[in-house]
């Protein structure tokens, strides 16, 4: 077999239908595969005994170029290849963030008589991430206001604060303790947590996508991250139920919550 290789992100997932091309010492190309979906690449093509140049692209990753020796055998064992995101998206370093309020958004959505939907959001809310040198172990703390709901509509939001669904005045905050991480795909992970809520914890994880770590103006570091979790009302003890005709109720029962974060590298906010 003339060349092997075995193409990863930097976590160690396939990265698939990733291009190897190879060149000898004059650039003329003398052989082109394509990794399958476990991101090997396995040509069985005898070459030449000499150097060559191994040239390995993907789309949204930077190209990797390398040197390859062919041995009288002809084979050339080109072994795991470790492709960054195109723009720098790694991982961000271990440590404590901070999450930013004003460059983040808390959201839910319901469903409203069954044919349409309402969107909300928390205006108050803060947090921290505590990234692990074992990514498994980071872990997350977060607290929202429950009476900082605002649908756009008052009448609606003073209900949702009533004690038919939030009840503020017995249960202020929202809080989610996220205990472990594991991964789900290249850039996707899924966070293992409790979600306190309305007075009641329950085990809840959030699918989560990393969207990459930057500088930004203020001569920081940050992180963006979006996450989306289910959450079903009866399970947190939020029961109304108005019923306007033919069984179809008000409100659905369940909410999609929908989160769009920056954390800032560090304990607390520049």
């Amino acid at each position: 077999m003339g060349l092997h290789a075995q193409v990863r992100t930097r976590d160690g997932w396939a990265v698939q239908h990733a291009v190897v091309t190879v060149t000898d010492m004059t650039g003329a190309q003398v052989l082109r595969a394509t990794a399958d979906t476990d991101g090997t690449v396995a040509a069985d093509v005898t070459l030449p005994p000499g150097p060559y140049t191994v040239i390995v692209t993907a789309v949204g990753y930077a190209p990797v170029a390398s040197t390859a020796l062919v041995t009288a055998s002809g084979r050339a064992e080109v072994g795991a290849v470790v492709l960054a995101r195109a723009g720098g998206v790694e991982l961000p370093p271990p440590g404590a963030w901070a999450l930013d309020p004003a460059h983040s958004t808390v959201g839910a959505v319901a469903q409203h008589l069954g044919i349409s939907s309402v969107h909300g959001r928390f205006t108050e809310f803060g947090g921290r991430i505590e990234i692990a040198e074992d990514l498994a172990a980071s872990r997350v703390h977060a607290v929202i206001s429950a009476a900082s709901i605002d649908t756009g509509n008052a009448l609606r939001d003073k209900h949702l604060r009533s004690p038919d669904f939030l009840d503020v005045g017995t249960y202020p905050e929202i809080v989610y303790e996220g205990h472990g991480v594991t991964p789900a795909g290249p850039d996707r992970w899924t966070v293992h947590g409790r979600l306190s809520l309305h007075g009641i914890v329950r085990d809840v994880d959030l699918d989560l996508t990393y969207l990459g770590t930057g500088p930004d103006p203020w001569g920081g570091v940050r992180a963006a991250f979006r996450a989306t979790a289910e959450l079903r009302r009866d399970d947190f003890a939020m029961n109304y139920n108005q019923v306007v005709q033919a069984g179809i109720s008000a409100i659905g029962t369940t909410l999609k919550v929908e989160l769009d974060m920056q954390a800032v590298q560090g304990d607390r906010l520049p």
